[in-house]
């Protein structure tokens, strides 16, 4: 079973899944064309690297620069993108979700075909579509589902919830206490040393790394997936 201080900082997340830039973007979204993995070359086209994910807290940020120490204790500088968009997670009561609503769940096997969630992020009606479908996320044992609710039934602990995706359903079971969060717009000035983050990040060919989206902690409520 994975670490759940890893998957829930303080509480959100995914992502970039998020997604927010925390969660997968579509590959159009990434500038790849669709259906080809970041990654692989076309025919008259330069190799593009796959986005770096990084949760840490920040360190410092000076101007257009940031610096973020990892979860891993690595110290990495980053330039934020001029066309930064930065975000916070916003609680959401686990009741709320309903049919219809697009979702990205980070989940871990449970019993049976089912999946066990460890954090649920509710998309926005503008995201909806962002990454879906279902697929091993980076934490150990962790798989990530964009998809939309088809079902959601109270069951005696937490919440049953049939996902739908590319003609595909899945069952998760989201137990009482899982962080469920929906990003809310925040501003560059949230982003402040101590601050927990999480976000996708490119890196050129020098091995520099800009970030065009960045997920940071607000009101308590941390980045979780």
């Amino acid at each position: 079973m994975p670490d759940s201080s890893r998957i829930l900082p303080a509480v959100l997340a995914a992502s970039l899944a998020v997604l927010p830039q925390a969660w997968p973007v579509p590959a159009l979204a990434q500038g790849v064309a669709p259906g080809v993995a970041p990654g692989v070359a076309q025919p008259g086209t330069a190799p593009q690297a796959a986005p770096v994910r990084i949760r840490g807290s920040i360190v410092s940020v000076e101007g257009a620069s940031m610096v973020v120490k990892t979860r891993d204790g690595d110290t990495l500088p980053v330039t934020l993108a001029g066309n930064l968009t930065v975000v916070s997670p916003r609680p959401v009561e686990l009741s709320s979700i309903k049919p219809g609503d697009y979702l990205g769940i980070v989940g871990v096997p449970g019993e049976g075909a089912t999946l066990e969630a460890r954090a649920v992020q509710v998309f926005p009606e503008a995201m909806r579509g962002v990454g879906e479908g279902h697929y091993p996320w980076d934490l150990p044992g962790t798989s990530m589902t964009n998809a939309t609710v088809d079902a959601a039934v109270s069951a005696t602990s937490g919440r049953e919830l049939t996902m739908a995706y590319k003609g595909q359903t899945l069952r998760i079971h989201v137990p009482p206490g899982t962080p469920v969060v929906t990003p809310v717009p925040a501003t560059r000035e949230d982003l402040k040393p101590g601050a927990a983050v999480m976000f996708g990040a490119t890196r050129d060919a020098e091995g520099r790394l800009t970030a065009t989206r960045v997920t940071v902690a607000k009101d308590g409520v941390s980045p979780s997936n």
